[in-house]
């Protein structure tokens, strides 16, 4: 009478618990090489991914799984080589179904010693990546396009701030330098009032060049561009400002925009949303990156989802880009808020080489 597997010698115990255990895994091709490469075991995971039966694959070359270009070059001769000379070899490449397909896997290959430390074969453990593979080249291809636009927004932003500031402000300031004569030799109170209608006009197209594009972010100064914008543009809605900044490094240009136009939309939300009387902004350095917080005393708002990755219930266009702009710069971005309570927008980018921050 057979004995169960609890009744057997340990070895021989160990021996059917691990066969156990390589029949049922399915999501990695386990199996067994001898010394010239040619597969002598077979589990389910390795029928389901590289789409061999074990009495197809068998005493086969395992080289049946590399590409043409690979089996040319001898990748398959020269890994097992490597394995055998420093123990492991681990790969991530293109591999071969049975048909011809290719996919995308993750390789490690275990030279396997006797006791007297001859080899004796390899273990090799396949993993199939395609799907993460396809969804990794899906997102960076979006981040790509996304910074196209972002940098085409950008260039259009600046082409039209320059041209209202150098065109159109000029040539009203001049417009009311003349008035301003005119009323003073004619005493013309009808005068005056057009040339306090005009600067009041150049006051708003001033505003308009600070929300396009403010001076100091043209020389990368993210702390300096938030504050021309709190001074500019926030403290005409009738909110006390306050920023709060310690930077000993300065984000790369690409990045001050980026951060800058974050805080620009999450302001502009305190404006439309949160009747609010005041607001904070906070830049610090936190774990190689810029953290970033806007911070209000408005009427907040319950969230039903509070993620980093989860898009809000009901998340608008404003949110929906704030969160795109900082995922695109491989960071985080968090809303927090409770009713009564305010609202807390953060995001965090990383920073990349160090750029000593203006004071």
């Amino acid at each position: 009478m057979a004995k169960l597997p609890s009744e057997q010698a340990p070895d021989h115990r160990s021996a059917v618990l691990f066969e156990l255990f390589m029949h049922s895994v399915v999501d990695y091709a386990i199996y067994l090489l001898d010394v010239d490469g040619r597969v002598i075991t077979w589990n389910h995971g390795a029928e389901r991914i590289k789409g061999y039966s074990e009495d197809e694959i068998l005493g086969r070359h395992f080289s049946v799984f590399y590409t043409e270009k690979d089996v040319a070059e001898g990748k398959p001769a020269s890994e097992l080589l490597i394995a055998a000379e420093i123990g492991s070899h681990e790969d991530e490449g293109w591999r071969v179904r049975r048909g011809g397909e290719r996919f995308w896997a993750s390789t490690v290959i275990t030279a396997l010693r006797d006791e007297r430390g001859c080899l004796i074969g390899f273990g090799k453990v396949t993993r199939d990546l395609t799907e993460r593979r396809k969804t990794l080249e899906e997102s960076t291809e979006r981040r790509q396009a996304f910074a196209h636009l972002v940098r085409a927004q950008e260039t259009e932003r600046r082409r039209i701030a320059w041209d209202v500031h150098d065109d159109s402000i000029q040539s009203m300031i001049a417009v009311s330098m003349r008035l301003q004569m005119l009323a003073a030799q004619r005493r013309d109170p009808a005068l005056m009032r057009l040339d306090e209608a005009i600067q009041g006009a150049v006051r708003r197209l001033r505003i308009l060049v600070a929300q396009l594009r403010p001076p100091a972010l043209n020389d990368h100064d993210l702390a300096a561009s938030v504050r021309d914008y709190l001074d500019e543009v926030v403290a005409g809605w009738g909110l006390e400002c306050t920023l709060r900044h310690d930077l000993a490094t300065e984000p790369p240009p690409d990045l001050v925009v980026t951060a800058f136009r974050i805080l620009q939309e999450a302001l502009v939300n305190v404006r439309k949303h949160a009747n609010a009387t005041a607001v904070v902004v906070s830049l610090t350095e936190q774990d190689g990156g810029l953290l970033a917080e806007v911070t209000d005393d408005g009427d907040g708002m319950k969230l039903e989802v509070e993620s980093t990755h989860e898009a809000l219930s009901g998340e608008h266009i404003g949110v929906a880009s704030m969160r795109e702009r900082a995922e695109a710069a491989q960071g985080w971005f968090r809303i927090s808020s409770r009713p009564g309570e305010g609202t807390s927008v953060a995001f965090w980018i990383p920073l990349g080489p160090p750029v000593p921050a203006r004071r």
